[in-house]
């Protein structure tokens, strides 16, 4: 029997099994899918000489993130690659706003839009690097992070205090407009919070697109070398080196409870798995309150709650094999690994209020990722493996571009998506769709049936909008993993602090498993030795 089973082998599932192996436990990883890996995870289905990434494919928060970093996956095969710019953002017009690792050339991009915007960013950056080492601990450490919060609080001061908090909590729209007198940095900053589901008139917006801006600033859109699933083969060899076990195809349906508390799980297949200590469970929160659990076992208020919580939106994608580079007007976004793709801060608006009012875009912001430029193993050289994505509502009341697109995504409304998809490449880089070699559509349904986390094709566990964060996520009065029901702790996404592949929520899991099955002597001993050396006593 394994002291510990967790259900689901995504980044964070991994991440938590790795962390209860640290510590001396058996464990057993249970997956659904064929693989391992949930939304990290690669293939060759577009054409046998192309690597793609099936989901997500650059990752700043795992660059930054001190979970991955006390892991070593560079011990266990991860290297990372990156193209030779961060991210560009074109506009029809041949302006381009470019994000760089290195500052200066970041700056100099901006100052094209407007002469002093280059210092404007400057003075952001280093607003960022006098917060970043306190916002990066309170960030990856569980709610509420007491300790960080109050070493980021003193940071903060330094930083202007309320005037710096203000600016954390604005829209990215007025944020951009205090800023920047330019185009360029709004649109950095405003892209990035597009990248959750926040739209550059919701709260909250700056603060993310901020952050998600300095990150890729300082650590850059890095890559798995070789695609986004050697990340997630480097977190298995290192389980499966410290005797932990993952086991594929094996879908949990049920969270086993007796005498209260969790104590296992049974699978689809009619297998018992008994668990000595926890459940962890890297599933989305209504997959495990509403489907996992019996409802007879919870709270009648988080059923509730339950009810409200709201996804974020949902996703569109499609994979492409090229037979050259994207013909770009402007030449700094051949250069960059993730291209952001709308015409100006009023056509991301535009896009945002389309799907609020549950409409089809029919100018969508794409993000669009340029592999091969970013790690040159992924195709044939002089040509390049991409995708781009965009964001839909989840239920579609109509299609803004008139065509006709139900939201059924039926084969008839998959190729018209992605026909529209590509127009709006082909604004920025006319002649793009005459490259094209194979085509893959992952519409929502395909990408909930790859991984059942993404339900409808939401992303990000959730949305990222301030009503579902900190002590609101998943659901009020919550933002720990710990559950209602003793033995089960949430390791998904759908936990603070939400989103993106940087393993906290897991470790976050993993620890509260490891404190409340820490011996007591061990822990009175802790607290004894923790007071003395507040008191100054000798031990």
């Amino acid at each position: 029997m394994p002291d510990a089973v967790v259900i689901g082998a995504g980044p964070n599932g991994l991440v938590a099994a790795n962390v209860l192996a640290d510590a001396g436990w058996n464990v057993e990883v249970l997956e659904e899918q064929p693989e391992p890996g949930g939304a990290v995870r690669h293939d060759r289905g577009v054409d046998p000489a192309f690597v793609n990434d099936l989901f997500s494919s650059f990752y700043p928060l795992a660059a930054a993130s001190p979970v991955l970093a006390a892991l070593r996956l560079e011990d266990h095969g991860l290297r990372w690659s990156h193209a030779p710019s961060v991210l560009a953002h074109p506009l029809t017009d041949g302006g381009c706003a470019v994000l760089d690792r290195n500052l200066d050339t970041t700056a100099a991009s901006l100052d094209t839009f407007e002469p002093g915007d280059g210092a404007a960013w400057q003075r952001l950056h280093q607003v960022w690097q006098g917060l970043r080492p306190g916002l990066l601990d309170a960030l990856f450490t569980p709610f509420p992070p007491l300790r960080a919060t109050a070493r980021l609080a003193l940071r903060l001061r330094a930083a202007g205090g309320l005037r710096m908090a203000r600016s954390l909590v604005l829209p990215v729209r007025r944020l951009g407009e205090e800023e920047f007198r330019g185009q360029g940095g709004r649109l950095l900053l405003a892209g990035n919070a597009l990248h959750a589901d926040l739209a550059p008139e919701s709260a909250g917006s700056g603060g993310f697109g901020w952050l998600m801006a300095m990150l890729g600033q300082t650590y850059g859109f890095p890559v798995p070398a070789g695609g986004s699933g050697a990340l997630t083969s480097a977190l298995v060899r290192r389980l499966e080196s410290r005797g932990g076990r993952v086991r594929c195809g094996h879908r949990v349906e049920h969270v086993v409870v007796r005498g209260g508390r969790a104590v296992g799980v049974r699978t689809a297949g009619g297998d018992a798995v008994r668990a000595r200590r926890a459940v962890l469970a890297d599933v989305s929160v209504p997959a495990l309150y509403g489907e996992l659990i019996d409802p007879a076992h919870l709270p009648t208020q988080l059923l509730d709650d339950l009810r409200r919580f709201q996804w974020d939106f949902a996703t569109f994608k499609v994979d492409w094999a090229l037979d050259g580079p994207v013909p770009w007007q402007t030449e700094q976004a051949s250069r960059a690994g993730t291209v952001h793709l709308a015409d100006g801060m009023d056509e991301l608006t535009r896009f945002t209020a389309q799907i609020a009012m549950r409409q089809v875009p029919d100018r969508p912001f794409v993000i669009f990722g340029q592999m091969t430029t970013s790690d040159a193993t992924r195709s044939p050289q002089g040509t390049e493996s991409a995708w781009a994505y965009t964001h839909i509502p989840h239920e579609i009341r109509a299609d803004a571009a008139d065509e006709g697109i139900n939201g059924r995504w039926d084969t008839k409304d998959q190729e018209l998506m992605a026909d529209r998809v590509e127009r709006q490449v082909e604004r920025f880089a006319p002649g793009f769709r005459t490259l094209i070699r194979g085509r893959r559509i992952l519409a929502p349904p395909t990408l909930e049936a790859l991984d059942g986390n993404l339900a409808g094709g939401a992303i990000n566990g959730g949305t990222t909008a301030m009503h579902q964060q900190l002590v609101f996520r998943p659901l009020p009065g919550t933002g720990r993993p710990e559950t209602p029901l003793p033995g089960l702790y949430l390791a998904s996404a759908g936990a603070h602090p939400g989103g993106g592949v940087h393993g906290a929520p897991g470790a976050n899991a993993a620890r509260a498993a490891l404190r409340r099955n820490r011996p007591p002597g061990l822990a009175g001993a802790q607290r004894l030795l923790a007071h003395r050396d507040r008191t100054g006593a000798r031990r």
